[in-house]
């Protein structure tokens, strides 16, 4: 038990997947040989999930991190006790999800700050639910950012060969194209190396997309490429980073499928996004339901380790113990793989 590292695993917003996700993942029998596992949340919605599944797990409720039994079977939980039976409803954005998943954020940003836990690794939230709440924050990046006074941060995200970092986010698409600036596309590339070392590749091939159609064919659509694109990956070049760009958008995410690239710089959320998801997303043609759901979401640049689910609440199915868990195991792993490499970095 000593050899396997802690990890913390936030449950997410009660109303949508989360803790469904959870219970089916942690009835994997690798997940318990390579770390303890420790849910933040309610005992309510995992107990409904243990339900609604038919699981045998069993929920041991832990007045400290330490008391985990780390054994399968049984899942290790810490009670914030933000729920009671029937307080809440499955489906749909509520100010009391939105306050309790917050806080199982923060609980475990807390746990891993004070190196309780190697990693925090979270279900998906409802930013509608947040809001609600009273919390304006874009999502869970920006979350882990300001509770560990991060200001240089990006997020990543993988699926297979395909891997994607964003220059910007969850901003509008006029803003975004404001936000490609030489400095901040300077600090996305190096976070692509940090991110792909944690991930254990050493050396990592870094394309950059450009902003523009064609990346603007020498100016005829614009100059974001020449006059802030060009120059940021210059400047990596000269102290080292092995990257390479711009490359036109509509092509260069088909060359990181392959793995012609490890890891390729996006200017944008959608741009990123898209095809990523399309690496990692199937579904099956006479249900019209998905099939496949992998990928993983981490926050690079933070002091601490942090990877999540890459999708959302998937409120349509919530309570009904039809979600897929693939990708709760992708960050899961990942997380454990990038706590270890955090060691040698």
């Amino acid at each position: 038990m000593c050899n396997r590292l802690k990890v913390a695993i936030t449950m997410g917003d009660p109303a949508g997947i989360g803790a469904e996700i959870i219970i089916k993942s942690l009835k994997n029998t690798k997940v318990y040989e390579q770390c303890i596992p420790i849910v933040i949340g309610d005992r309510e919605p995992l107990n409904d999930a243990i339900n609604y599944c038919n699981s045998n797990l069993k929920l041991n409720e832990l007045n400290d991190i330490d008391e985990a039994r780390g054994e399968c079977g049984i899942v290790d939980y810490i009670n914030l006790k933000y729920l009671k039976p029937n307080s809440w409803k499955y489906g749909e954005p509520q100010a009391l999800c939105g306050e309790a998943s917050f806080n199982y954020i923060t609980y475990a940003i807390k746990l891993a700050m004070d190196k309780k836990v190697s990693a925090v690794i979270t279900a998906p939230i409802s930013k509608e639910a947040l809001h609600l709440a009273g919390y304006h924050y874009s999502g869970h990046t920006e979350i882990f950012a300001d509770y560990t006074n991060t200001h240089k941060y990006g997020m990543l995200l993988a699926s297979g060969n395909l891997r994607v970092i964003h220059v910007s986010t969850h901003v509008s698409l006029r803003e975004a194209c404001d936000r490609v600036k030489k400095d901040r596309v300077l600090d996305v590339i190096k976070l692509a190396q940090e991110g792909l070392n944690l991930l254990g590749i050493e050396n990592p091939k870094i394309a950059v997309a450009g902003l523009n159609p064609h990346c603007s064919e020498n100016g005829l659509f614009g100059y974001e490429e020449k006059d802030e694109i060009i120059p940021a990956i210059v400047e990596a070049q000269k102290i080292g980073l092995n990257v390479e760009g711009p490359y036109s958008p509509d092509t260069i995410f088909t060359k990181g499928l392959v793995g012609q690239y490890d890891v390729i710089v996006a200017m944008y959320h959608d741009q990123g996004h898209i095809p990523l998801k399309l690496s990692g997303f199937r579904m099956n043609e006479k249900t019209k339901t998905y099939s496949s759901m992998s990928g993983i979401n981490c926050t690079i640049g933070l002091p601490i380790i942090r990877s999540s689910v890459d999708h959302g609440t998937a409120y349509g199915k919530a309570g009904e113990g039809n979600a897929l868990e693939e990708s709760m195991l992708d960050a899961i792993f990942a997380g454990i793989t990038m706590a270890k490499n955090k060691f040698y970095i």
